[in-house]
């Protein structure tokens, strides 16, 4: 079930969201409230992890495909189909790694 956020709500959730994925994947994340991991091998890629404010959001970009995550307020977490934001980057990472 998702849950509205009001603004400093979607601000505070997502900055939380960000640092624990960046906790996560360090020292993989860059420091600029975008988190890029790039990949050199097994082939070139990027994933691209941002906040997108106005529709109280989290979106990743990954190997040609797009993630729209909300907060899910049972989960305490951004979540797409019950997956959780770390949950689905080590996921995508796993993909990546195991078909490139």
């Amino acid at each position: 079930m998702t849950t509205q956020l009001s603004d400093q709500e979607f601000r505070v959730k997502s900055d939380e969201a960000l640092q624990e994925a960046r906790r996560a994947l360090l020292p993989l994340a860059d420091r600029e409230g975008t988190l890029n991991l790039l990949f050199d091998e097994p082939s070139e890629a990027r994933f691209v992890v941002s906040p997108n404010a106005p529709v109280r959001q989290i979106w990743v970009s990954a190997m040609a495909r797009g993630y729209k995550l909300s907060w899910t307020g049972e989960r305490g977490a951004f979540a797409l189909n019950g997956e959780t934001l770390p949950q689905m980057l080590e996921r995508l990472t796993r993909e990546f790694l195991a078909h490139a």
